[in-house]
């Protein structure tokens, strides 16, 4: 049976972090060209050990964007997924659950950065959080298909979410493409942790 996704309208947290980014965004590119100054260094994560970190960095890093591409993507799944999500669990359930999925993220690629399976670069991105709201979607809202272009046949959202992972696994493990393909999957990982522990303390966050 085809069930064809119907993407709700904007939710509070997701229009207000859609906002949030794109002045962001905005304001990276307009203050980068007439003052040179790089918002993105200056708000990118640094691995702890390093004298760049600054602790304000564990959040700022996942409202900054390195290019137009970057920030379409993130916000397009970001309201995709989220205004779904945020009008099944509430405005502060979601919040939480999109800031721990970020917080594992970036803990995710600073444990493989450490064990020398890749490297700490400084990272920048909603792209970890977002993983996690692809997951609990996946997992809430399995058999909800989408069309992606190029593939011309619906494709479930449990799939999508397995597509994924296997995508940001292998270019994790080839790197030098310049994406934290393992924060990415962290933000994975956390999310079902996360889902699976909320089903089985509340039934309600079911759908």
């Amino acid at each position: 049976m085809f069930q064809q996704y119907r993407p709700e309208r904007f939710t509070k947290a997701v229009l207000n972090l859609l906002i949030i980014n794109g002045i962001l965004f905005l304001a990276t590119m307009v203050i980068g060209s007439k003052y040179g100054i790089s918002l993105e260094r200056l708000f990118a994560l640094y691995f702890p050990l390093t004298p760049e970190f600054k602790w304000y960095q564990l959040i700022t890093h996942m409202f900054m964007h390195g290019s137009v591409m970057h920030i379409l993507l993130n916000m397009y799944a970001l309201w995709l997924f989220g205004t779904k999500l945020e009008s099944l669990w509430g405005t502060q359930r979601f919040l939480a659950f999109y800031f721990i999925c970020g917080v594992g993220a970036f803990l995710t690629h600073w444990l493989v950065g450490y064990l020398g399976f890749s490297d700490l670069s400084p990272i920048i991105g909603a792209s970890g959080a977002v993983s996690g709201l692809v997951v609990a979607y996946g997992y809430l809202f399995r058999d909800s298909q989408f069309m992606i272009i190029p593939i011309p046949i619906p494709i479930k959202a449990k799939y999508l979410v397995l597509i994924l992972a296997a995508f940001d696994l292998l270019f994790g493990i080839i790197g030098n493409d310049g994406i934290a393909h393992f924060a990415h999957l962290g933000g994975m990982v956390t999310g079902l942790i996360l889902i699976v522990y909320w089903n089985k303390t509340n039934r309600n966050t079911l759908y």
